[in-house]
């Protein structure tokens, strides 16, 4: 199905609802309809069409949303552009994807300009925000044109979005998400809203992103009300939401950190959020129960997934959140669980195996493998990479994990990310769980050192909280009392920074191995 009839439908059925409030801009779903055709047919004047790429590098705005449709209304592939990349990444990503067409706002112009003469497939620049040099206006590129119904007819198998994704060496590789996943994924988890309902998605996770884009086509499908910031600021967010009377948001566990700890946060009313999805990093189990307790009329989802399936593929479900009118021992078990990604989304299909391939017994440790409409065609022009990753058609996510004996999934962490000690496999997050767990420490993280004689030794790097002291000595001791041996940290190294993250929170591995990698002294 052609992820554009999402925003036809909407336009037939609710035209007048508002569709996308951003800042001081509000479009109904006719409006949005009605410019992503215009954006549709300019493209076609352009000789864009079906497999074509069109690449955008611009923070979220309505604009990112209007050529995503219009892309798919041609039949187009959107290409969305980090607009953290570096130079050398962001001529990789529009080289590698031949894109005939790049959107850019203006304070990417430069780095783009710095590129033009090496990027030999561009045939049209166009600046979202004015115009420059050899830069075409996108506003006087909509004017003028038709907004006629435009939808060119799709295979399933056809690609939509190719998405780039950063690995932990070399350059991102691009993800090709086609129409029959990315609209499975909408079409077996949301239900649109009643046509005279207002349902309020605020979006904050950036649209370079599997998880922002999968918001956006959610919505529209759904027919809610996307209220979009161009980045994440808690106290706009809280502003937003309080105004804008949000129902839904998704955030990732730094997001939902700050907002806990923002200091104007009880000069807001946030009662109107019924649902808070997170996910895309591990969440700290503190952060979370204080969540629950604090946001006591919001919901809670953990979403688990990543780029190459299309999104969630499991969820820990509100159910599994609630702890109202439980005893404190009903309520502890609740609180245990949250360390979850939870159970298979409908249609996606979880294994847990070895290396082999064959499954393990229920509580052993696996690679976590899916299967599912939901799974990407494969990786850009590189097939090798592919068939390590997808095999039999199955999807082998590298993340490791277990399931309990209800069904329950936990992750135990990145294969790339275990250490190993002796022969023995330490989970990073089991030990950066527990430490943040200390009610000293702010965050934590655990890399493996290289060690002759050990393969591998255990390190932790370690933010208190501010106002908060303790010592190398009394970490280890209060690993050793809730730790194998074999697991608990042999050096300790404390950062007055904070721990370095991507846009989503993740805990950049790489980075802390090449500022600690100093060997372990005994």
């Amino acid at each position: 199905m052609n992820t554009a009839e999402f925003l036809s439908i909407a336009n037939l059925i609710s035209p007048e609802k508002e569709a996308i409030i951003f800042e001081d801009k509000r479009f109904t779903y006719n409006q949005l309809n009605s410019r992503a055709n215009q954006l549709a047919n300019k493209l076609t004047s352009w000789g864009v069409g079906a497999g074509d790429r069109v690449g955008l590098m611009q923070v979220n705005c309505n604009e990112v949303v209007e050529a995503y449709f219009a892309c798919a209304k041609v039949g187009a592939i959107f290409v969305p552009l980090s607009f953290r990349g570096r130079a050398e990444e962001i001529k990789h990503m529009v080289n590698s994807s031949e894109s005939k067409v790049v959107i850019a706002g203006s304070r990417y112009l430069g780095l783009i300009d710095d590129l033009r003469s090496t990027l030999n497939t561009v045939e049209h620049f166009v600046s979202l925000e004015g115009t420059g040099d050899g830069w075409e206006d996108y506003e006087e590129a909509l004017n003028g044109q038709s907004s006629d119904y435009v939808d060119a007819e799709v295979d399933d198998d056809d690609t939509t979005i190719l998405m780039f994704t950063a690995g932990t060496t070399g350059l991102p590789k691009g993800v090709m998400l086609t129409f029959g996943g990315v609209s499975s994924y909408s079409l077996s988890n949301v239900t649109p809203v009643d046509p005279e309902q207002v349902e309020k998605n605020i979006l904050t996770v950036p649209l370079y992103h599997v998880a922002g884009m999968q918001a956006v086509i959610s919505a529209i499908f759904g027919m809610r009300t996307l209220v979009i910031q161009r980045q994440f600021e808690a106290e706009s967010w809280m502003e937003l939401v309080q105004n804008e009377k949000v129902s839904r948001a998704m955030m990732v566990p730094t997001m939902l950190k700050m907002l806990l700890e923002h200091p104007n946060r009880p000069n807001y009313d946030l009662s109107s959020l019924e649902v808070l999805t997170y996910g895309a990093a591990a969440m700290p189990k503190e952060v979370i129960k204080r969540a629950i307790v604090e946001l006591e009329d919001t919901q809670f989802i953990n979403a688990f997934g990543q780029t190459e399936a299309s999104a969630t593929i499991t969820a820990l479900m509100p159910e599994d959140h609630n702890v109202k009118g439980l005893s404190d021992e009903e309520r502890e078990k609740k609180f245990e669980r949250l360390s979850s990604i939870g159970k298979p989304l409908p249609g996606v299909e979880i294994r847990i195996v070895d290396e082999d391939g064959a499954d393990v017994p229920t509580g052993d440790q696996g690679e976590i493998i899916a299967s599912g409409p939901q799974l990407m065609k494969g990786y850009w022009q590189q097939e090798d990479a592919t068939s390590e990753t997808i095999k039999n058609g199955w999807l082998f996510t590298g993340d490791l994990g277990y399931k309990d004996d209800e069904g329950y999934i936990f992750l135990s962490g990145r294969a790339k990310d275990f250490i190993k000690r002796a022969g023995e496999m330490i989970s990073p997050e089991e030990v950066e769980q527990l430490l943040m767990s200390h009610a000293s420490v702010d965050e934590a993280a655990i890399i493996g050192i290289p060690d002759e004689t050990w393969g591998e030794r255990v390190r932790a790097i370690i933010v208190l909280k501010q106002g908060q002291e303790t010592t190398e000595t009394d970490l280890i001791e209060f690993s050793r009392k809730n730790l194998a041996s074999f697991k608990r940290p042999e050096s300790i190294v404390f950062s007055s920074e904070p721990l370095p993250r991507n846009p989503l929170g993740k805990v950049l591995k790489r980075d802390l191995k090449q500022m600690y990698d100093q060997p372990i002294e005994d």
